[in-house]
């Protein structure tokens, strides 16, 4: 017999949505299960590694058909969610479901845009108005994203975290100190491990970012932080990559993007990271669904400034 769970899976897989008593419920749950993982979640590989979804669920449907349901893989997700695509409530509560059905099976870590300031402005706030017709949807999700771990730690040699290393968390267990039950800052280590990139170019330690927010940080304090921590590699998200999959810095830092034809126009490919037994990884990369525009409807946020990419 299906429970309200699996009924909830099934709708959600089919593009319906919720109500909103089973998204407040929903909520709910998840927060009673991220509060008791930690800010460096430590996971057994294999596991399939997960960049940016950004509200495109029916890419996040070919994610799960090319490389298996969460149950039958393990799966880490990096953040970015919701915001830019037509289905963030869709994807959003797909996830928390089968987190709260699977919850050794998948990981979901926050992303700079699980954040208050930037879904009033990228669209979930404007998305849960149009569909809901309240703003009840949008607190009840953002609430939860306070609850969030905020890296993970694969067999304890690979850590994966949304942005990149932060200036003052040069330990690891810098990061299990913090405080991360709260909105996003707009400085300081929480806002720099969602908000950092790394810059290729000839940059001694940290520098100024691009984006307003955040900082670069350079392959000497990034080697320093490898060294330090005895990692091996760092799996990021975050940035919009082309080929959906990037690896630079000695092959040590990994930047994973799975939004293929990100805003319905970049026309990049998308990928995930399939981290075996041994930690051996290899992307595998994938395109847009077929269906990707599949009950799109208009939208009404506002346009968004490129550094916001």
């Amino acid at each position: 017999m299906q429970t309200d769970l699996d009924k909830s899976i099934e709708k959600l897989k089919n593009g319906e949505l919720l109500k909103e008593k089973d998204v407040k419920q929903l909520c709910a749950k998840i927060r009673e299960i991220f509060i008791e993982e930690g800010n460096v979640q430590r996971i057994d590989p294999p596991v399939i590694v997960v960049g940016d979804i950004h509200g495109q669920l029916y890419d996040l449907f070919e994610v799960f058909k090319q490389s298996g349901e969460v149950g039958d893989q393990n799966y880490l997700f990096l953040g970015d969610y919701v915001n830019r695509g037509f289905h963030s409530i869709e994807s959003i509560c797909l996830l928390y479901s089968l987190k709260i059905k699977n919850p050794d099976k998948i990981t979901l870590l926050r992303g700079n845009h699980e954040s208050r300031i930037l879904t009033q402005t990228f669209g979930l706030y404007d998305e849960a108005m149009r569909k809901y017709g309240s703003l009840n949807i949008w607190r009840y999700l953002t609430e939860s994203f306070d609850y969030m771990p905020l890296s993970a730690l694969i067999d304890e040699k690979v850590w994966c975290v949304h942005g990149g290393i932060a200036q003052d968390a040069k330990l690891l267990d810098d990061v299990r100190a913090l405080n991360r039950l709260s909105e996003i800052p707009d400085n300081g280590e929480m806002c720099e491990l969602l908000w950092n990139d790394p810059n290729e170019q000839e940059l001694k330690g940290y520098g100024e970012s691009k984006r307003g927010v955040g900082k670069e940080f350079g392959q000497d304090v990034f080697a320093q932080f490898l060294q330090t921590n005895n990692l091996s590699c760092v799996l990021r998200a975050h940035q919009v990559i082309m080929e959906g999959y990037r690896s630079i810095f000695k092959d040590q830092l990994k930047t994973i993007f799975s939004a293929p034809n990100y805003c319905y126009r970049c026309g990049n490919s998308g990928a995930v990271c399939e981290v075996s037994d041994k930690l051996e990884m290899r992307a595998k990369i994938f395109q847009a669904s077929e269906n990707q525009m599949k009950n799109a409807q208009t939208k009404i946020w506002n346009q968004n400034p490129d550094y916001f990419l």
